[in-house]
């Protein structure tokens, strides 16, 4: 026997002898349902779903919850008043990405999260360097925006909080911010992936410039340099000084805009979530989509007056998709679906949706895996167990680039 072979064998000995390495461990299954704990924070705002790891995050607003696969609750994160909305996961680098607003300071963020090294229950955000946070001006100056021209602003200050928030100014019924979402250039299904910003919207009845959707883009690749420890008793205001992109889209009036905004590789088409508006002049459903593949048009924003107040401002529109059922009043399509606190599609037609329950001190979310029919009464069903096993799951498909990882 040859030294070689010797060698050989004796190494494929020794790695039979040797514990599998935890870093080869395969998640468990998918759970088709799973309860998100009990809670004494806000009710829950958004998921995120890291497949490759097997976890799934929660957001309660004050609060960050990490559970594996298999429903065992790995760690929390807690320790800011903000408001922590929606979530994404950045498969690329293996980071959580949400909305973190303080209206009073004029102050909204995308926090980012090394999920990676949330290990245990009870973490202190401003105690660990794994939250950061990164500014975004743009949104600050429509929520701040005079638009009444009376040279004071109405802020959220209680007089204008709530449903009827009768704030004259806050450009676009800009209420701040809450859906967040990874997902290609708005007329495109491939290239380099964008994070995507939705707005929150008032939902003054009485207004005529808060029926669109507002969705920012930004290209995080450089936003090592903008992120910041988070101080509540000095917000910072560093980040990006432009949007790669702004668009707008059609939805009619809705109750605090965006809540869930998701982009599905599979169906090439991003999802948004809302709390059902109140204007009897509109379908008020609540999930709307659009194709990825509809490119943005530069058209008149009706109900938001022009500059000196000639006609209607001009932006960047996006068509909904042609899909769902159809108003035929207004022509706007939807669906009559909740998917307003946690929305995230996993590939293969499959979504986790999430249901919010419980009062104060005491909330909690339950999960299901849905599948996705195309009918516009029914659009998700739950997956039964024998149907997970026939529908491919890759989270990103062949067709689909990865996402570009940011330099964090």
């Amino acid at each position: 026997m040859s030294s070689v072979i010797r060698n050989i064998r004796g190494a494929f000995l020794l790695a039979t002898m040797l514990p599998a390495s935890p870093a080869l461990a395969q998640p468990a299954p998918l759970p088709l349902t799973q309860n998100g704990g009990t809670w004494d924070s806000g009710h829950v705002q958004g998921i995120a779903v890291d497949l490759k790891g097997g976890y799934i995050y929660y957001s309660f607003t004050n609060l960050l919850a990490k559970y594996d696969f298999g429903g065992k609750l790995v760690g929390t994160l807690v320790g800011w008043t903000g408001h922590l909305g929606d979530l994404d996961f950045n498969a690329a680098d293996g980071k959580v990405y949400g909305s973190l607003e303080y209206k009073k300071d004029r102050a909204f963020y995308i926090a980012v999260i090394d999920v990676r090294r949330l290990d245990r229950v009870g973490m202190e955000a401003g105690k660990t360097d794994i939250f950061r946070t990164v500014y975004l001006a743009e949104v600050a100056r429509d929520y701040a925006a005079d638009v009444n021209g009376d040279g004071r602003f109405d802020g959220d200050d209680g007089k204008f909080s709530g449903d009827a928030a009768l704030s004259p100014d806050h450009r676009y019924g800009c209420s701040g911010i809450d859906g967040v979402a990874f997902g290609p250039a708005f007329g495109s299904t491939g290239g380099k992936r964008y994070l995507t910003v939705a707005y929150g919207i008032y939902g003054n009845v009485a207004r005529g410039d808060n029926d669109h959707q507002v969705l920012l883009q930004y290209d995080v690749a450089d936003w090592a340099r903008h992120a910041r420890a988070l101080i509540e008793a000095a917000p910072h205001h560093q980040g990006p000084a432009a949007v790669h992109g702004k668009y707008f889209v059609g939805t009619g009036n809705t109750t605090y805009g965006v809540q869930n905004l998701a982009y599905d590789e599979a169906q090439r088409r991003w999802f948004m979530g809302v709390y059902r508006g109140k204007k009897p002049g509109f379908p008020n459903y609540g999930l709307y989509a659009v194709d990825a593949r509809t490119r943005p048009v530069l058209g008149r924003l009706t109900g938001v007056p022009g500059s000196g107040g000639k006609g209607w401002e001009r932006g960047l529109v996006l068509a909904l998709a042609d899909d769902g059922l159809i108003d035929p009043a207004t022509g706007i399509r939807g669906w009559n679906q909740k998917a307003d606190v946690g929305l995230q599609p996993i590939g293969g037609g499959l979504h986790y949706v999430a249901a919010n329950s419980g009062g104060k001190g005491h909330q909690t979310a339950d999960l299901t895996l849905m599948r996705w029919t195309g009918d516009a009464q029914t659009p998700f069903v739950p997956v039964k167990p024998g149907e997970l096993a026939r529908v491919p799951v890759t989270g990103v498909t062949e067709e689909s680039p990865k996402l570009p990882g940011s330099a964090f």
